[in-house]
């Protein structure tokens, strides 16, 4: 959705994922419904080889990198005492590890030319301490702190860098995520959607539409003076 808002501001969309087949029908759906150009690579964000192709790719079919947005991510959970190694590693190499690497890749030339707009997705988990998803919360947590280090060096470039907060959102994770509740504890998909809808004063969950306008807003050239921020887009449930 993302992808769509920015595509509608007349941008050229790069897009990465694990899974090609989702990549090529969302390329499609963005060429057919906006005209945009679209350039896709598929590969594992957690991994630095696979991340330098991609944005050599995009660079190479539409020139410097002027928006990036970071948004790939993972968010399973467990309990602190069962959880190995392997589980924690792989949760921070993709959300804290990829954002920091996806960065480093467009922040040096933004920086020469003197423009550019990078977005990190984090979360309301990376604002405040959640059960059962420490590995998740400590991974959000470190994008909030790269993005806000990040913009303090960037803040004389003409470099913006701010993260989207997003609370439970209207997504395929919290449809696993309400899945594995039920298959857990036996109750009912509509009472446990009903528990997660309740912690937000607005007593439902967040759009995909409202995160991504969130981010286009932060993409434009007139958000100049808007940087090191975390932008909350969760109904009121977090306040500062």
């Amino acid at each position: 959705t993302v992808s769509e808002y920015l595509a509608r501001m007349g941008a050229s969309i790069s897009l990465t994922a694990r899974n090609a087949d989702t990549l090529d029908a969302h390329a499609k759906t963005l060429r057919d419904a906006h005209g945009a150009e679209v350039f896709t690579s598929a590969g594992d964000m957690s991994k630095e080889d696979n991340i330098v192709v991609a944005f050599e790719g995009a660079v190479d079919a539409f020139g410097p990198v002027d928006i990036l947005v970071a948004n790939a991510g993972i968010g399973k959970s467990a309990p602190f005492h069962r959880m190995e190694l392997d589980f924690w590693q792989a949760t921070i190499d993709l959300n804290l590890t990829g954002t920091f690497l996806c960065c480093k890749q467009v922040y040096p030339a933004m920086r020469e030319r003197g423009y550019g707009r990078i977005v990190n997705i984090a979360s309301t988990v990376g604002l405040r301490g959640y059960p059962y998803i420490a590995a998740y919360s400590a991974s959000k947590h470190g994008v909030v702190g790269l993005t806000r280090s990040l913009a303090l060096e960037a803040a004389k470039t003409g470099v913006t860098v701010n993260a989207v907060c997003p609370g439970y959102t209207d997504t395929d994770l919290v449809d696993e995520a309400i899945d594995v509740i039920v298959g857990k504890t036996g109750r009912e998909a509509g009472s446990v959607r009903g528990e997660i809808e309740s912690t937000s004063p607005m007593g439902r969950l967040i759009t995909t539409e409202e995160v991504a306008e969130t981010v286009a807003w932060l993409c434009l050239p007139s958000s100049a003076a808007i940087t090191g921020q975390s932008i909350v887009v969760a109904g009121g449930s977090v306040t500062n």
